[in-house]
C-alpha cells in the first residue's frame, strides 16, 4: 500500500497542515510588493526630496521674476504703480470674486515655499548622516561653491526679509505711512527709511546667490543633464540672478536717491 504523501505528489508537502492547523505561507517576493503611495515613498527618498526642491524652485523663481517686472511700474509713476496694484486685486472678475485669484496665488506660493523648505531641511538631515564627517581639509571646503556653502545661511536670510516684507508692505504693520490702495507711497515710504533700504539690498544679494545656486542646479535635480547645454546653466543662473537682483536692488537706490519720490 501506498503512503499518503506519495499519493499527494511531490508538492503536496508545502501545503500540509502543521501543528495547530495553520497553513504555511509563502511570503511575497519583494517585486511583487507594490505601495499605493508611491509619491510618498519617492518623496522620502533623496531625489524625491531634489525633486521637490527643484519644482517648488520653478514656481518661486518664476514669482520673483514676475513680481520684480511688475515693480517696474515704479518708474512710471504713482498712477501707474497705483493702477497695478488695482488690478492684482480685481484680476479675474467679474467671473471670479475680486481678490481670489490673488488668494489662490498667494496659497500657492505659499505652499511651494513651505514645501521649498521642509525638503531643504530634511535633505540636509540625510546628507549629515551620510557623511557624518566635514571637509577632510580647507582645500576640499575652498573648492566647494561659494553659492552652494552658503545656501542654508542665505535662505534664512530671504526668510526673515520676505515676512518682513509682508509686513511692511502688504499688510502694513511695519510701515507707520501704510496706506492701503496707495502701493507707490507705500514703496517710497518704506524705503525714505535707510535701514530698510539696506536690509532689503543685503537680502536681495542673498536672494541673489540662493537664485544662482538653485537656478544651476535644479537642470541636475530634475535629470536634464546634457553635456551639449550643460555650459548654458551657469550662464542662465548668472543671467537670471543678476536680472532680478539688480531690478530689485534699483528700487531703494531710486527712493535714495531722489529719481522717485
Amino acid at each position: 500500500m501506498s503512503s499518503p504523501t506519495a499519493e499527494r505528489g511531490p508538492g503536496a508537502a508545502d501545503a500540509s497542515p502543521r501543528k495547530g492547523g495553520a497553513q504555511e505561507v509563502k511570503p511575497a517576493r519583494p517585486e511583487q510588493v507594490r505601495s499605493r503611495y508611491w509619491l510618498v515613498d519617492l518623496y522620502r527618498s533623496a531625489i524625491g526630496k531634489k525633486y521637490v526642491m527643484a519644482l517648488t524652485g520653478v514656481v518661486l523663481m518664476a514669482y520673483v521674476l514676475m513680481h520684480m517686472l511688475g515693480n517696474l511700474k515704479l518708474y512710471f509713476g504713482q498712477d501707474a504703480m497705483n493702477e497695478y496694484a488695482d488690478w492684482l486685486r480685481v484680476f479675474g472678475a467679474p467671473a471670479a470674486p475680486e481678490s481670489s485669484i490673488l488668494w489662490v496665488i498667494r496659497v500657492v506660493l505659499l505652499v511651494a515655499f513651505v514645501l521649498h523648505i521642509v525638503a531643504a531641511y530634511q535633505l540636509t538631515r540625510m546628507n549629515r548622516r551620510a557623511r557624518p564627517q566635514r571637509y577632510a581639509s580647507r582645500r576640499d571646503w575652498v573648492a566647494a561653491d561659494f553659492a552652494a556653502r552658503t545656501m542654508r545661511w542665505s535662505g534664512v536670510i530671504v526668510l526673515l526679509f520676505v515676512l518682513f516684507h509682508l509686513a511692511d508692505l502688504t499688510f502694513g504693520v511695519a510701515n507707520p505711512d501704510f496706506h492701503h490702495g496707495d502701493a507707490y507711497g507705500n514703496v517710497v515710504a518704506s524705503f525714505e527709511r535707510v535701514p530698510v533700504s539696506l536690509f532689503y539690498i543685503v537680502a536681495n544679494l542673498a536672494l541673489g546667490l540662493h537664485l544662482y545656486h538653485g537656478a544651476w542646479s535644479l537642470f541636475q535635480s530634475m535629470g536634464w543633464n546634457n553635456p551639449r547645454v550643460n555650459h548654458w546653466r551657469r550662464h542662465f543662473a548668472i543671467g537670471f540672478a543678476v536680472l532680478v537682483v539688480g531690478g530689485n536692488v534699483s528700487f531703494p537706490v531710486a527712493v535714495l536717491t531722489g529719481l522717485v519720490s
